[in-house]
């Protein structure tokens, strides 16, 4: 029975093998022989993928993507709605609802009383883009973002409405955006992973909506490409440090024998994973002077440390994480994805909202000044943004001073920055009621359609096939929104 069981293990490895060539786990192997085959011209065939990238020159060659977990505003933020200080008070009208659906959370509310910002709104720079007081340094370089106004979901609560925006999909166990481009374009830096995770916790409400590490997972690719998270403590990266009493030159003698037995487990049985777990004990091992020395911000002068904030030296910070998105994507880090906590704002928001802005305002205009300054701008896609917006009427009781919203997956703001994208520009119209698109929508597949058409991918013939289907991040829809392009 252990013969035919050996068998049919073969007779896989051999039609896996005739169908993908060398096999996923190739590309263990190619990073390791030669990191930049993949990426070193247009439309270059990639033997351990199988895949012809990129399809076209790109715009960009890394992506910072700031996630601004728990569904930020956008009524106290960048979408000024004058009409609802007006009509504060007075129920949402039935025409304007039309009977959309709601969370459970407000849908038994006998009122929906709308009310505006308790922030007040300016028109900054060239572009006259409107921003709140909460975001001042933001305001100062607008000239350098594009505002989305028109952005839709689908989903209306929080871990799929996340999961959507990481994976395409709101059910679980699909790749992540990073993971896709990972598998797709490969690394640019063969001492760091192409995809590494940042995450912070904010002070507007620090202990809402968790966050789960299958977000930055590989889903049916390779572990290879699932991203590694570069956390705030003593050990950036888990179990990266050697045992105690394990000299550097030990190391590298057992992970060549530990090598040694992998190569021929993956002979015998034809298991692609293994090849990547090779791929990981090397890169885990390259990963040991290359980590220490790019979250070590000792070389960063004074003048950066301060552009960033005060909390820009306090490690776990946004401020911080901004700091080192800015080292990691200098250091070639293909995608570099950073969490930021604390948006779910359904009571208190005047305060919550507030503090929670300062967390981020700051870092975020620096991080992509910073970029600009070094040239990275040019060639690196920035983009900020939730899961979904908040809802023009107060969830719970409205008062002079506090009030609180409902999650909106209707329409909701972000914005980009880099990369090939319009500077100064905003991109879609909301009624004035802040609760409908009534101009140039974007779904969250036309989103990521574009990321990875600025990243010289064409969404539709990037797939892979799990399970008899072929996948994608964009599934079957979404398109390329050219008017936010330069």
């Amino acid at each position: 029975m252990e013969e035919l069981n050996k068998h049919f293990i073969n007779n896989n490895r051999r039609h896996f093998l005739k169908k993908l060539g060398f096999g996923i786990g190739g590309l263990a192997a190619a990073s390791l022989l030669d990191p930049f085959s993949s990426i070193s011209g247009q439309n270059q065939f990639n033997q351990a993928t199988g895949l012809n990238l990129p399809h076209f020159a790109p715009k960009a060659k890394r992506i910072i993507y700031l996630f601004q977990s728990g569904g930020p505003s956008q009524l106290e933020l960048f979408d000024y709605k004058p009409l609802l200080d007006k009509m504060r008070g007075q129920d949402l009208p039935d025409s304007v609802r039309k009977g959309q659906r709601l969370t459970g959370m407000t849908s038994g509310q006998e009122r929906f009383p709308l009310v505006g910002s308790n922030f007040k709104f300016n028109q900054y720079g060239e572009s006259q883009a409107w921003v709140s007081d909460l975001m001042p340094y933001t305001a100062k370089i607008v000239d350098e973002l594009c505002f989305i106004k028109s952005m839709h979901t689908e989903a209306i609560n929080h871990d799929p409405a996340i999961t959507f925006f990481q994976t395409g999909s709101q059910q679980t166990g699909r790749p992540s955006m990073g993971s896709w481009f990972s598998y797709g374009l490969g690394s640019l830096n063969e001492n760091l992973p192409a995809f590494t995770v940042l995450l912070s916790r904010g002070t507007g409400r620090p202990f809402s909506q968790p966050l789960y590490s299958r977000l930055w997972g590989n889903g049916f690719l390779s572990s290879l490409h699932q991203g590694v998270q570069f956390r705030s403590g003593k050990d950036p990266v888990l179990y990266l440090k050697d045992p105690e009493g394990m000299t550097r030159g030990e190391r590298r003698k057992m992970l060549d024998y530990i090598s040694e037995l992998n190569h021929k487990q993956e002979e015998e049985f034809g298991d692609p994973e293994i090849n990547s777990r090779i791929a990981q004990y090397e890169m885990a091992y390259r990963m040991q002077t290359s980590v220490p020395e790019t979250m070590n911000i000792d070389d960063e002068p004074e003048h950066i440390i301060k552009m960033y904030g005060a909390n820009a030296s306090t490690p776990g910070t946004y401020a911080a994480n901004c700091l080192l998105a800015r080292r990691l994507v200098e250091k070639d880090v293909r995608f570099v994805q950073l969490y930021h906590m604390g948006w779910d704002q359904h009571f208190d928001l005047p305060s919550q909202i507030e503090r929670q802005a300062k967390d981020i305002d700051q870092g975020t205009a620096a991080l992509i000044l910073d970029l600009k300054q070094r040239g990275l701008l040019e060639d690196t896609l920035v983009v900020w943004g939730g899961e979904f917006g908040r809802t023009n009427y107060s969830q719970g009781t409205l008062t002079e001073t506090n009030y609180g919203r409902d999650h909106h997956p209707k329409c909701f703001t972000m914005f980009m920055a880099g990369g090939g994208v319009k500077p100064g520009f905003t991109y879609g119209e909301t009624d004035d009621f802040g609760y409908n698109i009534v101009k140039d929508p974007m779904h969250v597949h036309d989103l990521q359609a574009t990321i990875m058409h600025q990243m010289g991918i064409d969404h539709t013939k990037f797939t892979y096939k799990h399970q008899g289907r072929r996948f994608r991040l964009t599934d079957v829809s979404g398109h390329v929104v050219n008017d936010i392009l330069v």
